[in-house]
């Protein structure tokens, strides 16, 4: 027989409406991919009991109708590096020309690893809303044994990303390339570096983890150093694909919580599944974005 995936849109907050469904299909359900957030830094220091309420909350009620209903499952948290706050921010960087650079001999040359520390440092609401989600998770899985892994992503992106303003990074440029809708880049002189991976990328991993899942697994999951940029990076690439100038501005204040330099160490995922390779780089998905939406950006006036 095939597999069948059920799919079922629910506000995470409402727990009865969770452990109905979770209790109609019991022991039926084989894997639990937790995606719902509410993701910009911004908007949660708008609304700070709306943001725990959806990123904490929501997740609690998650891993208990798990916890009650399906225990065998798997459960797959798209959780964030932002639960790091702004350590990352105390490593030694070097200014090059377009980007901030780790030094070469330096530990972390090879992307952050899940060693560093979520403690004792500044998060922003969203990053501090992310942490209690993160080591609930976690939790779940060291206290109640259920096979829970928190994927602890940079930018994850692709052709669907719906960027906006506040969050998605790399659609949203595209975007504003391609209609000459303006754009604004704060601080660090848009040499800030973002690691990119592509949602066919990180799918693949959570199907990895599906074949071996674990309690309590943590991993770094960005495009590593196969996949990343810096702002101004990222400017020219969208340029060039586009083939006409951004209309960008900079302002020198940066968003609170935003890192200099991110990039993930992915060794530790690769070693414990070293099936997963990734596909797709920067300019790929750049392409593929544009590929994909710039006729409808077109009809839609930008808007």
């Amino acid at each position: 027989m095939g597999t069948h995936y059920r799919h079922h849109s629910l506000d995470i907050r409402d727990q009865p409406a969770i452990d109905a469904v979770f209790q109609h299909y019991g022991a039926a359900i084989h894997l639990v991919i937790h995606t719902a957030a509410q993701p910009s830094h911004d908007w949660a220091a708008r609304a700070p009991q709306i943001d725990f309420a959806v990123n904490a909350n929501g997740t609690l009620n998650l891993l208990e109708a798990t916890r009650q209903w399906c225990p065998e499952a798997v459960f797959i948290f798209t959780s964030t590096n932002k639960v790091y706050g702004a350590a990352p921010n105390a490593l030694p960087l070097i200014e090059q020309a377009t980007r901030w650079e780790i030094a070469p001999d330096h530990p972390y040359q090879i992307g952050i690893p899940e060693e560093m520390s979520i403690d004792q440092t500044l998060h922003s609401v969203f990053g501090a809303s992310k942490v209690a989600a993160d080591v609930l998770v976690q939790e779940y899985g060291r206290y109640f044994g259920l096979k829970t892994v928190c994927f602890r992503g940079g930018c994850l992106t692709g052709p669907s990303h719906a960027g906006t303003e506040l969050h998605g990074f790399l659609a949203y440029l595209m975007r504003c390339t391609a209609t000459g809708r303006p754009y604004t880049v704060y601080g660090y002189q848009g040499k800030q570096v973002r690691d990119n991976i592509h949602s066919a990328d990180l799918i693949a991993a959570f199907h990895a983890f599906l074949q071996a899942p674990q309690p309590a697994a943590v991993y770094n999951l960005g495009g590593g150093r196969f996949s990343n940029c810096s702002m101004l990076e990222a400017i020219t690439l969208c340029e060039s694909i586009a083939g006409r100038t951004l209309s960008w501005t900079y302002l020198d204040t940066n968003r609170v919580g935003d890192h200099i330099w991110w990039i993930s160490d992915l060794r530790k995922f690769k070693k414990h599944y070293p099936q997963w390779q990734q596909q797709y780089n920067v300019e790929a998905i750049l392409q593929e974005i544009y590929d994909m939406n710039c006729d409808r950006w077109q009809q839609e006036g930008g808007a």
